[in-house]
């Protein structure tokens, strides 16, 4: 029996030793493994292993204790006995080794899944971290953006006022030029029909006096 327990336990301290230390891809392939067997009716088989283990140990505790009370009467024992009370003891140390082993093995196991899932968790944070500076970054840049061209809108709206202002006097001096066009159109005629009462009264004026010569 012992023979089968030496490479059991030499193969979980293996596996103990791979993840505990991280040497490259070793432990990343152990917690695959580890993951596969959990799946489906591994963890099944793991009980159904870990009991009849677990039976076993105690029956070859019962076996030793038997032999000690049997020692214990007779004062001492027989050479097969000596050898199946070693070999128990043996087999029992092995078992409870390896149960232990497959403990620890376990134990680790979930502890390493939860720190890869915080890890996980924790590039999360730090990339979601990360986007926030950008985005806060770009929302700084944008609001510069706003203030500036709010600023030029305002600039632009007081150059319109201006304009608007200057359009309007413009306007009220087309207006008074018109109106003094107007006026002095209006003046103009005036003179003339003027001029023209001076003409007739002239062309008058020459024939009498022409009258008067002959």
């Amino acid at each position: 029996m012992y023979e089968l327990l030496i490479p059991v336990v030499i193969a979980e301290a293996v596996v103990a030793s791979l993840m505990l230390l991280k040497i490259g891809p070793l432990r990343e392939l152990v917690l695959k493994i580890l993951d596969q067997l959990k799946v489906g009716r591994g963890p099944v088989t793991l009980i159904g292993i870990a009991g009849t283990m677990g039976v076993i140990l105690l029956s070859r505790f019962i076996s030793i204790v038997k032999m000690q009370n049997k020692g214990e009467k007779l004062g001492t024992m027989s050479p097969m006995d000596q050898v199946l009370y070693r070999t128990h003891i043996l087999e029992a140390s092995l078992m409870s080794f390896a149960v232990f082993l497959g403990f620890i093995i376990d134990r680790t196991h979930e502890y390493l899944t939860k720190l890869d899932g915080l890890t996980s968790t924790k590039e999360e944070v730090e990339r979601l971290q990360k986007e926030k500076v950008q985005l806060t970054a770009k929302e700084e840049k944008s609001s510069k953006e706003i203030k500036q061209l709010q600023e030029k809108i305002a600039t632009l709206s007081e150059d319109l006022k201006k304009l608007k202002l200057e359009c309007a006097e413009k306007d009220k001096a087309v207006e008074t030029a018109e109106s003094h066009v107007t006026s002095l159109q209006k003046q103009a005629a005036d003179l003339l029909l003027e001029y023209d009462h001076l003409l007739e009264d002239n062309q008058k004026l020459q024939t009498q006096f022409a009258g008067h010569r002959r």
